[in-house]
């Protein structure tokens, strides 16, 4: 099979049928073999009963419900799994992706040799309040995963040779950073295309607030530390734990020497008890320590987290059934 799309959508019924159809002409145009495969984020409208209904009359829909909204990332890794396309495309699923985009994403994929395409939509049609926060965080996300050449890290809008999905893990909200986790797994020629960018055409966005960027940051410093002590946390707690524990124990003894000396002089001198630098050396001590067996726990625990992408499927849609 050439191509795989694969569409997370929550309360998108409006602009379903126009996307498959679209996506569908497009295929058909170039002669391309495909699925589209949706995966239904918990909606509480009618998208899943659109869904059906396309599937009814097209054998290339697949489609996944959840149980309840999990959000971007869980749709994506789950649809990854699912995808059996040679060439993976991600898009959202409220037609400010335009499928047009599709070809040339194969094209570079298959013949230019990129492992990862992400789109750049350099003229959006979003409001102020959400192009300025994503400037910024684009910023910062180039200089934190050396990914110079990248200007929109959360596009939507992507295209992935099938051993990159295959062979990367996107959970919690990671969604943003995938290039960083291809990068992070051996998959290091990102490209990037500039994409149409398009109103929005039916309802409201779902991915707006603060909250979204403040989250992404704090997403951005936990790859930041996995890719960089994910597997060696020891290597900085231990550290971090030794110097603390180091100078904590440096201290106290000078301050027990100290009170040695002028015991053995005859020199009157307060309790070591009463010198607040004896709790601070103390403390340092205690922290350098719990530090240290962070990192020895980090070591044992590190990425065997057996459930992290335990996500209940409800139903499911193949081609042909």
């Amino acid at each position: 099979m050439d191509i795989s799309v694969v569409v997370p959508l929550y309360n998108e019924e409006e602009s379903l049928p126009e996307l498959y159809s679209w996506i569908e002409r497009v295929m058909k145009e170039n002669n391309f073999t495909f699925e589209v495969i949706f995966i239904n984020d918990g909606s509480t409208d009618r998208s899943w009963e659109v869904i059906n209904e396309l599937s009814r009359k097209s054998e290339s829909v697949r489609a996944i419900k959840f149980r309840r909204n999990y959000g971007k990332s869980p749709a994506l890794y789950c649809g990854f799994k699912e995808a059996e396309g040679d060439v993976v495309i991600t898009m959202d699923a409220d037609l400010q992706d335009s499928p047009d985009e599709i070809p040339e994403l194969y094209r570079m994929i298959m013949q230019d040799g990129y492992d990862l395409v992400s789109g750049y939509k350099q003229k959006r049609y979003d409001p102020l309040s959400k192009t300025l926060p994503t400037k910024l965080f684009n910023a910062t996300a180039r200089k934190v995963s050396g990914i110079k050449n990248l200007h929109d890290f959360n596009c939507g809008l992507k295209a992935y040779r099938k051993a990159v999905v295959k062979n990367i893990e996107v959970y919690g909200e990671m969604h943003r950073y995938i290039p960083y986790l291809a990068k992070n797994a051996g998959f290091d020629k990102i490209g990037e295309k500039v994409v149409r960018h398009q109103a929005r055409k039916y309802g409201t966005s779902k991915f707006m607030g603060l909250n979204r960027f403040i989250n992404g940051y704090l997403d951005l410093l936990t790859l930041w530390f996995l890719g960089a002590f994910g597997k060696k946390p020891m290597h900085v707690f231990g550290f971090l734990g030794s110097i603390m524990f180091f100078i904590g124990f440096v201290s106290a003894s000078i301050i027990g020497i100290d009170k040695l000396w002028a015991v053995a002089n005859g020199i009157p001198q307060r309790l070591v008890t009463n010198s607040p630098y004896f709790y601070i050396a103390l403390t340092m001590m205690i922290i350098g320590t719990q530090l240290f067996l962070t990192g020895f726990l980090g070591d044992l625990i590190s990425r065997s987290s057996s459930n992290r992408n335990d996500y209940q499927i409800e139903e499911g849609i193949r081609c042909g059934k």
